[in-house]
């Protein structure tokens, strides 16, 4: 299983890189290869993405969320990833975005494009393309504060 970690600081306030992360249905509008998701409910997901000319669709489970802190995931089927996404206040008005990932590619393709570095390389490509869209917008499309404790955590 191969691990991915990227970060980005952003030009807006830590509330609204967060809530624009939380909108998950925008994630085509800057994730290379994601051509859709579909938020069923608070918790699930449904994605529809493309490496190369393989097309895969899996559902994932939010397993946790905090409003302007972080955002954790993993798939409950199709290709076996889980991640995290952390918001940190760097000032008013820079937030560091950082992505951790680890995913086992599926297929002979997705096995490739891990060893090429394509993985990476498109996260990278990720979150300067959020970078762009959330400072090009100035505002979030929309939020989300509720939260999603751990399994086994919370109240």
């Amino acid at each position: 299983m191969g691990t991915i970690e990227e970060s980005i600081d952003v030009g807006v306030d830590v509330t609204t890189a967060y809530d624009q992360w939380t909108q998950f249905e925008s994630f085509p509008e800057f994730m290379e290869g994601v051509d859709e998701v579909r938020q069923i409910d608070d918790t699930h997901l449904h994605w529809v993405t493309s490496v190369g000319p393989v097309t895969r669709e899996f559902d994932a489970t939010v397993t946790e969320q905090h409003p302007d802190e972080r955002v954790a995931w993993k798939s409950d089927d199709g290709p076996e990833h889980a991640g995290v996404v952390t918001f940190h206040r760097l000032d008013d008005q820079v937030t560091k975005v950082t992505v951790q990932m680890s995913i086992d590619p599926e297929g002979f393709v997705e096995n490739v494009g891990d060893k090429a570095g394509i993985l990476d390389h498109r996260v990278k490509g990720d979150l300067k393309r959020f970078k762009e869209f959330i400072e090009k917008r100035g505002s979030e499309t929309g939020a989300w504060r509720g939260d999603v404790d751990q399994p086994g955590q919370g109240a």
